[in-house]
């Protein structure tokens, strides 16, 4: 039924002048579908509240509750058309009533850690761009079909929304900034391996497919008590994000995946000074893929002791300065980063390897990130002692990945299982750090396990085979002509 639901509203939004791609369709489905869901938490709280037989207090005020605006509906429970706004008339409400009282909750909020604020903030970025009040009007029938009461009905949504994050990638722009492939994350989070009581940090959180996969990882470990609950809803994940549409997809994937009220802060991570950070800063875990090829201003470089206008580096000497001692980090970063000559490239990998024991490279084929035509490692470290020896594996998935052949699980299996004892095999080897040239530290080391593949054949060898089927094609032709 959601799935459906879905196409049904891209399909409308389609029409609308306002909305000229994916991205724009997954941000206004956003907003529309964070207020149903609002609505139906409002009245999980209120059962809960009177089965306990305290008093509820809504967040929303009558007047902008869904039932009243949204979806008034009669005593049959279908929507009162008399009372049901639409058209002109619906847009001038949404416009310029509803998102400033939406707004306004990032002032009043008691606190950053509240829904009430993540709610004034997402509604501070957001605007409308439905133009058409029937088109909105169509849009939100079909999203009150939508139900969120069940752990069933949460998770299907969670998913389907993640799949409408990964369909940005075909949206004309970098779509794949927004989507790591989560088999991918599934099994970075595995091998971290984080514990109740970590507080994990994404730096370049995106759509928050890191922290989600954290998150659904931590609560399947075990059963959860009641303080540990809280610890997981409310000091676990942070994050920050740059861009307005990712902040706003990642809180609304955090909150469709059960984390009431994410630590996502907007703001461009570069732009604080590494000298700046302390230690009540700092994070047990990191878990991230920063933006490919991204390049950063004069002073922004300034805040790094390795200036580099590459954001990717930058990210990696902020994710080293921001762990604990004794944290854990699983980065997806360009593979050029392991061989780059230049001074800052040498630099970074120099400290990295002395600061941090880099313990495990997992090199991912090309077609790993679709629409994004790089190929990615993964670094796996620990910071707090150098690296003696780094155990590479590189994956073979058997095929060629893509869009319609994606990246999945069981191609990280044989990764995960030999990961655990560094165990060497045909896609995996070691290396030791003494053995690398001390004055490029080049990590670029080609698979000595890899059986060698056939020698290619010279052009010549090519064309006297192509001569020789020539000649016979000819005259295979001849014999049939002569008896025609």
């Amino acid at each position: 039924m959601f799935e459906q639901t879905f196409k049904n509203i891209d399909d409308i939004l389609h029409k609308d002048a306002g909305c000229g791609s994916e991205l724009d369709y997954v941000e206004q489905t956003s907003w529309v579908l964070f207020l149903k869901y609002l609505d139906d938490l409002e009245k999980d709280r209120a059962i809960g509240a009177e089965l306990t037989g305290k008093d509820y207090s809504p967040i929303i005020e009558p007047t902008y509750q869904w039932s009243e605006w949204a979806v008034p509906k009669g005593k049959d429970g279908k929507l009162d058309h008399h009372l049901a706004m639409t058209g002109d008339d619906l847009l001038d409400f949404v416009n310029n009533k509803l998102f400033p009282y939406l707004k306004s909750f990032k002032l009043s909020a008691l606190g950053a850690d509240t829904i009430e604020y993540k709610i004034g903030e997402i509604f501070s970025e957001l605007k409308n761009r439905i133009q058409s009040g029937y088109n909105l009007r169509e849009v939100i029938n079909l999203i009150d079909e939508l139900r969120f009461r069940t752990h069933a009905e949460k998770h299907e949504m969670s998913h389907l929304y993640e799949d409408k994050i990964k369909n940005m990638g075909n949206a004309g722009r970098n779509g794949g900034e927004y989507y790591t492939p989560r088999a991918l994350i599934t099994t970075i989070v595995k091998v971290v391996a984080p514990t109740i009581g970590d507080k994990i940090y994404d730096g370049a959180v995106g759509s928050a497919g890191f922290l989600c996969e954290a998150f659904e990882y931590l609560k399947s470990e075990k059963e959860l008590s009641t303080t540990e609950w809280e610890t997981l809803q409310k000091r676990t994940f942070y994050g920050k994000e740059k861009k307005s549409l990712a902040y706003i997809i990642g809180i609304m994937n955090m909150i469709l995946h059960g984390v009431e009220a994410p630590n996502i802060i907007h703001t461009n991570t570069l732009a604080e000074n590494l000298s700046d950070i302390q230690e009540k800063d700092r994070y047990e875990i990191v878990l991230a893929n920063p933006p490919f090829g991204g390049k950063e201003r004069a002073e922004v470089q300034q805040n790094f002791p390795i200036k580099t206008g590459e954001t990717a580096s930058l990210f990696l000497q902020h994710f080293i300065k921001i762990m604990k001692a004794g944290g854990k980090a699983g980065i997806v970063i360009k593979n050029t980063f392991l061989s780059n000559t230049d001074n800052a490239s040498v630099a970074i990998r120099k400290h990295l390897l002395e600061t941090c024991n880099l313990h495990t490279v997992l090199d991912l084929p090309g077609g790993t990130f679709t629409g994004a035509g790089v190929k990615t490692v993964v670094l796996f470290f620990e910071k707090g002692k150098p690296t003696q020896k780094v155990w590479f594996y590189q994956l073979n998935p058997g095929r060629n990945l893509g869009k319609t052949n994606p990246l999945n699980v069981n191609d990280l299996a044989e990764f995960v299982d030999l990961q655990q004892s560094f165990k060497e095999s045909e896609n995996s080897w070691t290396i030791n750090i003494k053995d690398i040239d001390q004055s490029t530290f080049d990590l670029s080391v080609k698979n000595p396990n890899k059986k060698e593949e056939a020698a290619l054949r010279s052009p010549k060898a090519i064309l006297e085979e192509i001569k020789a089927l020539d000649e016979e094609s000819e005259k295979v032709l001849n014999s049939i002509l002569d008896l025609i």
